[in-house]
């Protein structure tokens, strides 16, 4: 099996476990769009993904072993990490995450409208882009 295939069924089975099995109408979509690794950068690769937010949504504590790039295209979002300000986000504002910022805040500004946003994450290859924190 290639490298790449290998590393998207990774990508895929991480996306699998962040938004299954107890789904509800309320938790937060992710859509992989793309995984690519650099071959001018030994041992990285990048993924973008989307994350919808339904109305009232939100993430858990988690942490993002990454350089996470986040840019608002619906919606408007409220992101904090630990140590940091509470910032709200509306279309066309980005947010920064370092690989080891503690991301406590991650949720839909809006109870009636749902929201949207594009993440981009420098990472090691083959490592989980989501794991849980406290």
């Amino acid at each position: 099996m290639s490298c790449l295939r290998t590393a998207s069924l990774v990508l895929l089975a991480t996306v699998i476990a962040f938004t299954s099995p107890a789904r509800s109408a309320n938790d937060p979509v992710v859509t992989p769009l793309m995984m690519k690794e650099l071959a001018d950068i030994a041992g990285k690769e990048v993924i973008m993904i989307t994350v919808e937010y339904p109305p009232g949504a939100a993430d858990p504590v988690h942490r993002h072993p990454a350089h996470g790039f986040i840019y608002v295209l619906e919606g408007s979002i409220v992101m904090q990490v630990r140590g940091g300000k509470e910032v709200t986000l509306v279309p066309g504002q980005t947010f920064y995450e370092g690989p080891n910022d503690v991301h406590t805040v991650g949720r839909n500004a809006s109870s009636t409208r749902p929201a949207k946003f594009l993440v981009l994450l420098l990472k090691d290859r083959g490592v989980d882009f989501f794991i849980p924190a406290e």
